[in-house]
């Protein structure tokens, strides 16, 4: 069958158990190119910023200028971006996204080094009184690593409330955490919840499903707050995760098959990630550097 874009425009997520989604196995890699760009040129609620080029990392510097170059492709396809951290050069991305239009969902890194934690806190802070936080993310899977306990965090989560009254407050991790810890999400104006299929080992062909799954397990302990995805996706390279393979075609389906969703069911989400970066091959193995829409060196994976 041919590429039609009326056909694509009327593709629905499936409810069944095991199968949700569309059903992409008439479609040749070609065709499938070609619905997987119409999607992204249809644009998409939200991305997560990738900060580095080759060569660069955390602790490295980053200038505007770098920043502008990256938020300029992203620009005509997203809503929103997300970023990580309020330092380093982090700082210029909710300064150039809102330049361009861009609504913006800001991170303070939080860890183990508390003097840190404090200069990101700040900086979060001022980033919100010069309006320039739309949503901000105190934190980011610190649970998860278990470098703060809950009392810590929701102290500084209650800190960024009072300093930002304006500013909706969440804090980012997996959607399981949330169960764990109801006086995490009381603490919270909006839950933030990463929701990977790839990473519990899900086949692609029930992928959908899996996060759906992952989504409604946060919003029945939200106590009636919004949801938001911060991150989900796939990647197109590296080694096998149980059932979850990376490939083009598998990065390709659950992409698109994450923004009907989105789109049918009117749920935000910030897809992960923007641009592969070489440098999280660490302790996710080879398969960390490619996540991205756009490969490291700035190009669309499948134009």
């Amino acid at each position: 069958m041919s590429f039609r874009k009326e056909h694509h425009q009327n593709l629905k997520v499936t409810t069944d158990f095991e199968t949700a989604g569309s059903n992409f196995n008439e479609y040749s890699f070609d065709e499938l190119k070609n619905i997987w760009r119409d999607t992204l040129n249809k644009g998409i609620h939200g991305i997560c910023f990738s900060m580095y080029e080759e060569g660069q990392g955390p602790g490295d510097m980053v200038s505007e200028e770098q920043v502008e170059k990256r938020i300029e492709i992203l620009k005509p396809y997203t809503k929103w971006v997300r970023s990580f951290s309020c330092i380093e050069g982090n700082e210029y991305i909710p300064k150039v996204a809102k330049k361009h239009g861009i609504k913006t969902m800001v991170g303070a890194w939080l860890g183990s080094d508390l003097e840190k934690n404090e200069v990101e806190i700040q900086a979060l802070i001022e980033l919100g009184n010069q309006g320039l936080v739309d949503i901000a993310a105190v934190g980011n899977e610190v649970l998860y690593r278990d470098e703060l306990s809950i009392a810590q965090l929701i102290s500084y989560i209650n800190r960024v409330k009072a300093a930002l009254p304006q500013v909706e407050v969440g804090y980012v991790d997996a959607y399981y955490k949330f169960s764990k810890y109801p006086e995490l999400v009381e603490a919270c104006d909006v839950i933030l919840s990463n929701c990977y299929p790839f990473w519990e080992g899900c086949p692609i062909d029930y992928s959908i499903h899996h996060m759906q799954k992952m989504f409604h397990q946060a919003q029945r302990v939200s106590q009636g707050k919004k949801v938001i995805i911060t991150e989900t996706g796939w990647p197109n390279k590296g080694g096998v995760e149980g059932g979850a393979i990376p490939s083009d075609i598998n990065a390709m389906k659950y992409f698109i098959n994450t923004q009907v969703w989105s789109a049918n069911d009117n749920i935000d989400i910030f897809y992960f990630s923007s641009f592969d970066e070489s440098w999280k091959v660490g302790a996710e193995g080879d398969v960390g550097a490619y996540w991205g829409l756009w490969d490291k060196d700035e190009k669309l994976k499948y134009h």
